[in-house]
């Protein structure tokens, strides 16, 4: 392939012939998941013509023009097969001429021409009849069968032409749902560049990248990994990932995820997560688990559709009965019902999730719609949900007296920049304001619901809650109560921290209401939400406090993190449907419990991994965007079931009545089917947020 014009982003190729396999559906649809940066292809085989777009690194073009020159034009044996779209429109093509010669054609020559174009169908559809029963491959073979029994290749090849666009439009309509699913996927970059222990910058596979490596990213580079920013400045778009189109500034200190892309700058960032463990690669696991899943609305349907199967077979066999015309039984049998049913629902589907995904929420798959949908019961975690997920550290309170507040915190920082958590963030970023050093230690094991433990020249460090360090590791705290109930009455978040089982210190911390808060929670009720409930470990007045001043209608308070799963079930006892909303390592139980889980972007990997849906931007206005985005999909899926019954009942009137001909019933049939998926692709669409309060 030759390069014909080329603009910093976007780069047009010639191949030599329109059959060059590089030109057809799989290499297209393939080659932004061999290269990371692609941002789009199209091909266009008549102009022999591929075009490019992507995020202008020069490393990109690169593994572009490789990948195509190192491809074949005659090629790998998956891209030379014609995908399921291209044969339908060839079939389209094919009976379309044939219905045209028809026209000018001997009579013999217009038979033999319908017959080799029908044949293959008629046979299928026989086929089809004794593999899996009445289906409708086998009714529209029976149609074909009459329309040529009768000596009307015209007819049959002009429903075969009809049969093939439905199926092309068909066929089309739902790929495109799925591949705007796939879209939303961000390429991890090939290579990366990382910075040795003397400064000098290596490139390395971006899969062999280690945590705590130094990886240097510039203008146009994607981010290869999960990492915080060690030095530089630079404007990151990170739309791939978080659906926020607005490029955001990033400085020293701040977090920056795999996937975002440098507009401008440059930066130095410190690997946290690699490899799987990005954000970018959790994302493209929950797509590709969406789109496995199928929810009981989709099943349903398929149901009712193959029950109206029998519905035709037994109006056109009436018909027969009583008119004994074969031009009405062929009507009948081109009109069912099962196209729009089956396809309607998982398209609507798809494109819910695609919205879903491009306005800040992960929802995995059909069942997480339909279990929002049913939603009568919300229940908050507080922190890092109606509360701000950012802490500010207010008291540090060294409890021994030999070490000052800045070499606990330091102590406190190195071992929670490790976790992913609004406690672990806030006292990340005072030690980087106060510019504090970091801390050697040994690995640090992280105990689901409590708290993490490390090494530090050889004294054992226990960081987590009260009750974790008194009930689990023995650390008396009662000589120092006075201090826990001071910063407690004031509405702080207390952190705990031992060295060698002895009491090292308490580290307070105070939230802060989310400014969208109260304006989410009308949203929720508007859309059908009954009931609110607050969980938190705060003491009751503190909780109660805050209840108020939103309108949550319960309050669990004083809780420990064992106990949020349980109330999450008592409230389903009750017979109510019940989300939870959390964003901690100790939620996962309660969000597995819970009939829908809504995960924090902040939260814990745990608990990201165990919620039904994941918000990506830190707002908790996404509550209300998903439900109502769940309501909104349920709502077109029984819409347009309601419209493919309707407008298929009224063309079985005209058909039996014969004022439908085969090719008018195929036609309208063809028509409703495309009209309710096309309606499903473009919608369901987030409603729009109003100002926050």
């Amino acid at each position: 392939m030759l390069i014909v014009h080329e603009l910093p982003r976007r780069i047009r190729l010639r191949a030599a012939s329109s059959f060059d396999a590089r030109l057809h559906d799989d290499f297209v649809r393939h080659l932004p998941e061999h290269i990371g940066g692609i941002r789009s292809v199209r091909a266009n085989p008549s102009a022999r013509s591929l075009i490019v777009t992507y995020n202008g690194s020069p490393d990109t073009r690169a593994a572009l023009l490789n990948h195509i020159a190192e491809t074949p034009p005659d090629l790998r044996p998956r891209y030379a097969e014609p995908s399921e779209t291209q044969r339908h429109l060839r079939q389209t093509l094919v009976s379309t001429a044939v219905f045209a010669g028809s026209f000018v054609l001997p009579p013999s020559v217009r038979m033999a021409l319908a017959i080799g174009v029908v044949g293959p169908t008629i046979v299928h559809g026989i086929d089809a009849l004794f593999r899996r029963g009445l289906c409708v491959e086998a009714l529209d073979s029976a149609a074909l069968s009459i329309a040529l029994l009768r000596g009307e290749p015209a007819t049959a090849a002009a429903t075969m032409a009809l049969v093939h666009l439905g199926e092309y439009l068909e066929a089309t309509t739902d790929r495109s749902s799925t591949d705007l699913l796939r879209h939303m996927l961000a390429k991890p970059p090939g290579k990366a560049w990382v910075e040795d222990a003397d400064g000098a910058l290596t490139e390395i596979p971006a899969d062999e990248i280690d945590i705590d490596d130094i990886v240097v990213v510039g203008p146009g580079d994607m981010i290869p990994v999960d990492g915080q920013v060690v030095s530089g400045t630079a404007t990151v778009n990170d739309a791939m990932i978080t659906g926020e189109s607005v490029p955001a500034d990033r400085e020293a200190g701040h977090r920056v995820l795999a996937g975002g892309v440098l507009e401008d700058g440059r930066l130095r960032v410190r690997a946290v997560r690699v490899g799987s463990a990005t954000t970018t690669a959790r994302i493209a696991e929950f797509i590709e688990a969406a789109l496995e899943t199928k929810p009981d609305i989709q099943s349903s349907a398929e149901r009712l559709a193959d029950q109206r199967i029998l519905f035709t077979v037994g109006l056109a066999a009436l018909t027969f009965l009583f008119t004994g015309d074969l031009n009405r039984l062929a009507s009948v049998f081109l009109v069912d019902y099962s196209c729009a049913l089956k396809l309607g629902a998982p398209v609507a589907i798809k494109s819910a999730l695609y919205h879903g995904a491009k306005g800040g929420a992960l929802i995995k798959g059909g069942r997480g719609i339909e279990g929002l949908a049913k939603v009568d019961t919300v229940v908050f975690d507080k922190t890092g949900t109606l509360t701000h997920g950012s802490l500010d550290v207010t008291d540090v309170i060294p409890i021994d007296g030999s070490d000052s507040q800045e070499k606990l915190l330091a102590l406190l920082a190195s071992l929670e920049e490790h976790a992913n958590h609004p406690v672990a963030d806030a006292i990340v970023q005072e030690a980087q304001r106060k510019q504090l050093t970091h801390v050697h230690h040994d690995e640090v094991d992280f105990i689901v619901a409590h708290g993490l433990i490390s090494e530090v020249d050889g004294a054992r460090v226990v960081v987590g809650s009260r009750h974790f360090l008194e009930e689990h590791e023995q650390v008396p705290y009662a000589a120092f109560e006075e201090d826990a109930r001071r910063l407690e009455a004031q509405g702080k978040i207390l952190l705990y921290a031992a060295v060698d089982g002895a009491p090292a210190g308490i580290v307070g911390l105070r939230d802060h209401a989310r400014p969208d808060a109260k304006a989410t929670l009308a949203r929720l009720r508007e859309a059908g939400v009954g009931s609110m409930v607050l969980l938190t470990g705060d003491r009751a007045p503190k909780a109660h406090a805050l209840a108020g001043d939103l309108g949550l209608d319960r309050v669990f308070a004083d809780c420990k993190p064992e106990e949020k799963a349980a109330i999450v079930q008592s409230l389903q006892e009750e017979g109510r449907t019940v989300a939870f909303v959390g964003d901690g390592v100790n939620d996962a139980p309660a969000l597995v419990a819970a009939d829908v889980g809504i995960a924090m972007p902040r939260g814990a990997d745990l608990a990201r991994a165990s919620a039904d849906v994941v918000l990506l931007r830190d707002e908790i206005a996404g509550v209300a965007d998903s439900r109502e985005l769940a309501d909104n999909t349920i709502r077109l899926i029984r819409s347009n079931f309601r419209l493919a019954v309707v407008l298929n009942t009224l063309l079985f009137v005209g058909a039996v009545t014969g004022y439908a001909s085969p090719v008018t019933a195929a036609v309208t049939h063809n028509s409703v089917t495309i009209g309710t998926l096309v309606r499903a692709l473009i919608g369901p669409r987030p409603s729009k947020r109003p100002n926050s309060e």
